[in-house]
């Protein structure tokens, strides 16, 4: 018995040691995979720096891709060399001054951060409503709201203009900033399905002790939606700050450009497309979107992973 007891220990050691090696085996396997795309994802990056410290007449000539902006290529074929050459940081000042940075990043701050808090707000009282309200026709509203999630933008584009036009309010921001406090179907449909999750006993526990729709929202289960929150205020920022047509044909005033908007101004200014400058512009342009998403990451990722959980 007792040769039998350590035969068997020893198989499972023998087991549990190729489980173990097969484990570290497939991680190394998945964590070069990961690190292969996230180095494919970043090559465009990469390429945009580049490009923004090269002169203009050589900002996107030339194959093979040169990946390093201080080196040149002298000489054709087996004889060619690489000589140094000076990154040109004067292109950011170029782009600043023709841009007007501060001036477009204050109106594209301004448009994105208030259409995002309207995104939040608006779809946090509609999707309360749609989750713990009842009411006649209810499933229909809700299946009607979906509905409109496949109607395309360019269909909505000329009755939202005349509206705006109607009431003035085109050549300001408004036009950009109202759409989100009127909600987002995508987002309404999101914070709904987390709500939805919610066990009702929650509300009615705070309910027995006095508390009303209001004060249920807010201080239950707000706080239990807060990495949805974290989605729906990322993914609107985002959206607004990359914003190209809505700002092109309501803002009529340069002091009122947003980023994506100045950033086109390029070919008309210079008679052509100067890659060097436009991509400078862009990785400047990157800075705050990336600057929130770092931020917030944990929080944005954990309402991802649960939405895709429990939708």
């Amino acid at each position: 018995m007792a040769t039998a007891s350590v035969a068997r220990t020893r198989n499972d050691v023998s087991f549990l040691s190729r489980q173990s090696v097969r484990t570290r085996i497939w991680t190394t396997f998945v964590l070069v995979i990961v690190g292969i795309g996230a180095l494919a994802l970043m090559l465009p990056v990469w390429f945009m720096f580049i490009t923004s410290l090269k002169p203009a007449g050589v900002a996107v000539a030339g194959y093979p891709i040169k990946w390093f902006p201080w080196t040149t290529e002298m000489g054709l074929g087996p004889l060619a060399t690489f000589v140094p050459v000076q990154p040109l940081w004067a292109n950011y000042v170029e782009a600043h001054v023709f841009m007007k940075w501060l001036t477009v990043y204050r109106n594209t701050i301004v448009v994105s951060t208030v259409t995002a808090i309207g995104d939040v707000v608006s779809a946090v009282f509609v999707a309360y409503g749609f989750a713990r309200f009842r009411a006649p026709m209810r499933n229909f509203m809700f299946t009607c709201l979906l509905a409109t999630l496949m109607i395309p933008f360019a269909v909505r584009l000329v009755p939202e203009y005349l509206g705006f036009a109607r009431l003035g309010l085109v050549n300001t921001f408004a036009p950009l900033m109202l759409p989100g406090w009127l909600g987002a179907a995508f987002f309404i449909f999101l914070l709904r399905q987390f709500f939805t999750t919610i066990p009702m006993a929650m509300d009615e526990a705070a309910i027995i002790d006095g508390a009303g729709p209001l004060r249920v929202l807010w201080q239950v289960l707000v706080p239990q939606i807060r990495p949805a929150l974290i989605v729906v205020a990322i993914s609107g920022f985002t959206y607004n700050w990359n914003d190209f047509l809505r700002p092109l044909l309501y803002l009529n005033s340069a002091d009122m450009r947003t980023a994506a908007v100045a950033l086109s101004y390029f070919n008309a200014m210079y008679g052509g497309t100067p890659f060097h400058l436009m991509m400078a512009g862009a990785l400047v342009m990157l800075i705050p979107v990336l600057g929130l998403f770092f931020a917030l990451q944990r929080y944005y990722i954990q309402g991802v992973v649960i939405s895709g959980v429990k939708g």
